[in-house]
């Protein structure tokens, strides 16, 4: 398995050099050209993950395959580094930051384990146990990973009671705040209610990012269901009041119970 896959990979590689110098397209990119699609790609990923479709993953982490090699390819036209060079780094930090499995340290969990990771993060001479959380992560997302970075030293409540707590607390700073009409302030007390709805997820073990996406594909299916059932009445949903949609609504979901 290990030969098949050095083999095809090579192959990979070998495809890559070919568009590289003969395909007009392959040719004019560039890194930053190269940036939106990747991120494109990671999100077809992302799709295929949250639908555990097995094919769409397989294809999905070709194409990021690819674009991996794009980067490094165009990397060492341009003097920066090699393939090889990116390969050797990725190993030598997995076996630095795995003391416990390439050498003689002792630990007990994974919770031990992400809590190790960033101690060597920091003597690896990072400033702060929150760098390394890219800045372009989407909200939800970002928030998990620094909640999750702040709970490896210790910033972190007991128990989810604590965190709930908070999240009420965070909710009448917000209905204070809609009712003194600042809107900057709105926003703001807006935001710490939702970092800190996401904290209560986490210890609910929750990923708030999957919750709010499957809420998503939730509420898009409804509504289409929706918008055909109206048609099946002869109705259009621009012409009905909201009275008459949320009968609709409520039809579909019990629909859905009895199913």
């Amino acid at each position: 398995m290990k030969a098949a896959a050095q083999e095809a990979f090579g192959q990979l590689i070998d495809i890559m050099n070919d568009l590289r110098e003969k395909c007009p397209w392959d040719k004019k990119q560039t890194i930053q050209s190269l940036r939106q699609q990747s991120i494109e790609e990671l999100y077809e990923l992302a799709d295929a993950i949250s639908d555990e479709d097995w094919k769409g993953i397989k294809e999905e982490l070709g194409d990021l395959f690819l674009h991996l090699l794009f980067y490094a390819k165009i990397g060492q036209e341009q003097g920066q580094f090699s393939l090889d060079e990116v390969l050797k780094g990725i190993n030598e930090k997995l076996i630095r930051r795995h003391p416990h499995v390439y050498g003689e340290v002792k630990l007990e969990n994974a919770e031990d384990v992400k809590r190790n990771w960033e101690q060597i993060k920091l003597q690896e001479g990072k400033k702060s146990v929150l760098s390394g959380v890219p800045k372009s992560l989407p909200a939800t997302v970002k928030a998990m990973r620094l909640q999750e970075k702040a709970k490896q030293v210790g910033f972190e409540w007991d128990n989810r009671e604590q965190v709930w707590e908070k999240v009420e607390e965070e909710m009448q700073e917000l209905k204070d705040a809609v009712a003194g009409g600042n809107q900057d302030q709105v926003e703001d007390e807006f935001g710490d209610v939702v970092f800190s709805l996401i904290n209560y997820a986490r210890f609910l073990q929750v990923d708030a990012e999957h919750a709010l996406a499957r809420t998503n594909q939730k509420f898009i299916n409804r509504f289409t269901q929706m918008e055909e059932l109206a048609r099946e009445k002869g109705l259009e949903l621009k012409d009905m009041n909201l009275e008459e949609m949320d009968a609709l609504w409520n039809e579909i979901k019990a629909k859905k119970s009895s199913s």
